[in-house]
């Protein structure tokens, strides 16, 4: 699991962990909690473009249908092919093995850090 510290998010309640150019995408237990129990994800494939705030995907729950807003503009270089069958992940590792891709970028954009983002939804 990734250090909560460390993430970057958006007020779309999506999160990012950068390594080098690679950015690593995926949504906040927030998000995760608030759409219940996930049972589909539809993410973009493999060196499709993608901008940020732009949709790329859903995740489909017993509750609900999230749209997924990508947080970066890039080329998606590896999307969780692990969700296709387990979607279910999302739910109990957010920030870890649900991880949903990974984006080739140039540059990252200026994100909320984990205190702000915790302003936002109302997390002490």
């Amino acid at each position: 699991m990734a250090n909560a510290e460390d993430l970057q998010y958006t007020a779309d309640h999506e999160w990012v962990s950068a390594d080098g150019d690679i950015a690593t995408v995926g949504i906040t237990g927030y998000a995760a909690e608030q759409l219940g129990d996930i049972v589909f994800v539809d993410l973009p494939s493999v060196g499709d473009a993608v901008e940020a705030g732009q949709v790329i995907g859903e995740l489909e729950s017993t509750k609900s249908v999230g749209e997924l807003f990508c947080p970066v503009s890039g080329t998606v270089t590896e999307v969780n092919e692990e969700l296709a069958a387990a979607p279910e992940i999302v739910n109990s590792d957010p920030t870890g093995a649900g991880w949903l891709l990974k984006v080739q970028v140039a540059e990252l954009p200026e994100l909320l850090d984990k205190a702000a983002y915790d302003a936002l939804t109302g997390a002490a």
